[in-house]
């Protein structure tokens, strides 16, 4: 990702740190799923502070179902007035609820190796990506989508043992972008696909991105 200019939302790899502070114009996020993850996994052993911070995740969520989904085909600068409300929308009701899981994390006493405080340790640390999408409304509050659409890569590699090659697995990244490019599209892969090489047959400079099949 060397030279990389653009929003990264991710979990808490340190990897994307690096990344972060190697660039100026690579933005990270952080994503609130994992976040609730961790307390679920806490839930069990500590439920009534776990409850607490769980049901104000959920109050974000909630927010956000407020603004009308974009479709995935448009590009987010296409979309002002969505973009518009979803920003009046965190600063007047998510960042209280932001201010709140905040002042819980802070005041919650647990030990640092269980599994509450390892949860509050995650969030507290990776806090100043976490609340990066108060600030900008082209951020979502979770990377869900994004690893949904790596499922398919992770099925390919139990099933076909990797991509045997260097070659191979650039070959193999740049045909699962494609594809899951298309599906955010709303394209049918396979009619992509076709449209794609039947272009590049008639001209070898040509280029066919998923979008431009849109009616």
């Amino acid at each position: 990702m060397a030279g990389y200019t653009g929003i990264v939302l991710a979990d808490g790899y340190g990897a994307y740190d690096a990344l972060a502070r190697a660039g100026p114009g690579f933005t990270l996020a952080h994503c609130w799923a994992h976040v609730r993850r961790k307390l679920i996994e806490a839930e069990p052993h500590y439920p009534d502070p776990c409850r607490t911070a769980l049901e104000l995740i959920g109050q974000l969520y909630a927010v956000e179902r407020e603004v009308p989904v974009l479709p995935a085909a448009a590009a987010v600068e296409t979309a002002p007035d969505l973009l518009a409300l979803r920003s009046r929308l965190r600063h007047e009701r998510s960042r209280p609820i932001v201010a709140e899981i905040q002042r819980w994390a802070l005041a919650e006493r647990a030990l640092p190796e269980s599994s509450l405080g390892k949860a509050i340790s995650y969030l507290l640390g990776l806090w100043p990506g976490l609340t990066r999408f108060l600030d900008d409304p082209r951020i979502p509050l979770d990377n869900n989508r994004t690893e949904r659409g790596l499922r398919g890569v992770v099925l390919g590699r139990k099933n076909h043992y990797g991509s045997r090659s260097t070659r191979g697995t650039h070959v193999a990244a740049l045909f699962y972008s494609l594809i899951e490019s298309a599906k955010l599209c709303g394209v049918d892969p396979k009619r992509y696909l076709l449209a794609a090489i039947r272009a590049a047959l008639a001209d070898r400079t040509a280029v066919t991105l998923p979008h431009t099949l849109l009616d």
